[in-house]
């Protein structure tokens, strides 16, 4: 069950003691969490920021080029976000060359999408030094222990 936070404004009261474990809360796999995620984007972050692109572009580009031909309705579900979220950061991978767009061809309204030769050096390009934090971090590391970590994300998915 939700813990249920206040709504009205009370009195600050300061607290000086540190969170701890309690429970089910286990804040030292949420910190590691937080953290791996800030160094994991990272470096696709300073790339995408050299051409005004942010975190919601590098998700398009890299499924797009995971599955090219996929339709926007397929992007849409993958990345569960709305039509006008998407509509802005696709115009720009559109209109920039990255992406292109194509009528299907049973529905004229289907509309599906291909990465472009820059578009698939700009997935490379944002996907190489998260694989090589990635190696860094399974260096020494058996087989079942990547099982086991791919196991864990699958089961943080909704």
């Amino acid at each position: 069950m939700p813990r249920q936070t206040s709504q009205k404004v009370a009195k600050p009261e300061l607290l000086a003691t540190p969170m701890e474990n309690a429970g089910i809360i286990d804040f030292e796999i949420i910190e590691l969490l937080f953290f791996a995620y800030r160094d994991f984007v990272s470096d696709p972050d300073q790339i995408l920021d050299k051409s005004g692109f942010g975190r919601a572009h590098h998700r398009v580009v890299h499924f797009v080029n995971r599955e090219p031909g996929m339709t926007v309705a397929d992007l849409l579900e993958t990345l569960k976000i709305t039509k006008q979220s998407l509509a802005r950061v696709l115009k720009q991978l559109i209109d920039s060359g990255y992406i292109h767009q194509v009528t299907g061809p049973e529905d004229r309204r289907q509309r599906k999408l291909y990465p472009t030769q820059a578009g698939r050096d700009l997935a490379l390009a944002l996907a190489e030094p998260q694989s090589r934090r990635i190696e860094r971090a399974f260096e020494g590391a058996s087989d079942a222990t990547r099982e086991s970590v791919k196991r864990f994300l699958r089961g943080m998915q909704d």
